[in-house]
């Protein structure tokens, strides 16, 4: 995909309300076998169906329409739009149409100025949105193609609808839920900065739109496994005896895998549950010894079910008592070549690229530096750029653009950078081409973890005093 884009934007994503107006308006309509309307929604000859409903606000049957799309660089979606003849009453929205990720996804990002709230959000059909700060959650409903303005001031609607019956009926609820509406009113009218958004998606189909050089605290994606209840909601899994029976041989596996002998001459397999559908799979371990380091375990785990792999790196050993950051000045093409332990809970900052990746982004990895950073420009580039290439106005374009081309000329050795591993439990590792010697470009320094590390990494709750009998 070209980062600078052609003149011609006709492959761009049209505003969802024109493309429910041309949907509307189509002419030349034939029914058939099923009853079903089939028209032509544009040129591109995309088929329109049409299907007669009920009207849920008069009782009689109105129209549905439906016309399957994609959001380019995006995924596929059903556009769906309904108009009752009796009584006038629109609707329209969009339900996903792509294939439910192998993780969820939830999306954070802090909202400091009136420009923020411009931000698009692409909500699917199960996907929940939070406001932290007003302790506002909105549960998953229809999905939506919208901003955050566009998100509160729905809240605002929805909750001020039936504010004047609750006021005589339920006065203890109108207090509370007036207090909920004037605050999310002074958000949307810019008088209450900063505040959090939270975008949790079990299927991993939803997104907030994000600009280069944004740091992990003010925008943030983790991805998460899905438990049961989950994939029973997504329809995933049924709360059967095969997916009990998995669990058990899961845990079993496990078992198993405490009892195995490690030796660095052999791959090591043995039973586990699949952490996308439950299902009994294979994982492969094998232990690599990494000179001057310390001893790693490399995990691999493929599930012939539903597809799901996924690559690990596992450290073992005590936890030490400080962190560790690893700091690295890139001035030649062959330090790209540089082997690269990048643990679950190591930050990676490049300050000349603006780049800053909160811990566990990535997950657990074992490559060179070269490997790290094309993985790290193929996330941005496919998984956040382009979820937004088709909207961005041109001068945030010229800045995914340019911060792009920056990453792109660093991997191939065309511009000197300093690269920083910062990581509080000091399980990361970064290759000294002159070892035993000291390296004249990387210096290691170790840094006091803060309290709020130490709480995330569950470390304030160990008690690693010994007791004497």
């Amino acid at each position: 995909m070209p980062l600078v884009p052609d003149a011609d934007n006709s492959n761009l994503f049209q505003p969802l309300g024109s493309t429910v107006e041309a949907i509307t308006s189509v002419p030349d309509a034939t029914n058939d076998e099923r009853g079903v309307l089939n028209t032509q929604a544009n040129d591109e000859s995309q088929a329109v169906q049409e299907i007669e409903s009920l009207c849920m606000n008069c009782r009689e049957n109105g129209t549905t329409r439906l016309l399957l799309t994609r959001i380019p660089y995006f995924r596929e979606i059903v556009l769906m739009s309904f108009s009752c003849p009796h009584c006038g009453f629109r609707n329209s929205e969009i339900q996903p149409a792509s294939e439910i990720q192998e993780k969820g996804s939830r999306h954070r990002f802090l909202i400091e100025s009136k420009e923020d709230l411009n931000r698009q959000i692409v909500k699917s059909e199960s996907c929940d949105c939070a406001f932290p700060s007003i302790s506002l959650e909105i549960p998953h409903q229809r999905g939506q193609l919208t901003t955050i303005e566009g998100l509160l001031t729905e809240v605002v609607e929805d909750l001020s609808q039936s504010q004047p019956v609750r006021k005589y009926s339920e006065p203890e609820a109108f207090q509370k839920i007036e207090a909920v509406v004037a605050k999310a009113q002074e958000m949307i009218d810019g008088k209450v900065f900063p505040f959090q958004v939270v975008v949790d998606d079990p299927a991993g189909n939803s997104w907030i739109e994000v600009s280069p050089g944004e740091s992990h605290e003010k925008w943030s994606k983790t991805e998460y496994f899905r438990t049961l209840s989950q994939n029973q909601a997504l329809g995933l899994v049924n709360a059967d005896e095969d997916t009990q029976d998995g669990e058990r041989e899961g845990e079993q596996g496990a078992d198993r895998q405490q009892t195995l002998p490690i030796s660095n001459d052999e791959i090591h397999t043995f039973q586990a549950t699949c952490p996308s559908c439950l299902r009994r799979c294979d994982t492969h371990m094998k232990l690599v010894d990494i000179p001057h380091f310390k001893e790693v375990v490399i995990m691999s785990t493929v599930c012939d079910n539903c597809g799901y792999k996924s690559n690990e790196v596992k450290t073992g050993g005590e936890i030490p008592p400080k962190g560790k950051r690893i700091t690295l000045r890139v001035d030649d093409p062959e330090d790209m070549a540089r082997d690269v332990l990048k643990s679950e809970t190591c930050a990676l900052v490049i300050p000349e690229l603006n780049l800053d990746l909160t811990a566990g982004t990535l997950g657990g990895r074992f490559t060179t530096l070269e490997g790290l950073l094309r993985e790290v420009f193929e996330q941005l580039d496919t998984r956040v750029f382009s979820e937004t290439y088709d909207s961005m106005d041109p001068e945030r374009m010229e800045r995914w653009s340019t911060f792009l081309r920056g990453l792109q000329d660093a991997i191939e050795g065309k511009r000197t950078f300093t690269l920083i591993l910062d990581d509080p439990l000091a399980a990361s590792y970064l290759q000294n081409v002159y070892a035993p010697d000291p390296d004249p470009n990387m210096t290691i320094e170790e840094v006091e973890r803060t309290e709020e590390q130490n709480e995330d990494l569950g470390l304030n709750e160990i008690n690693v005093e010994s007791n004497d009998y």
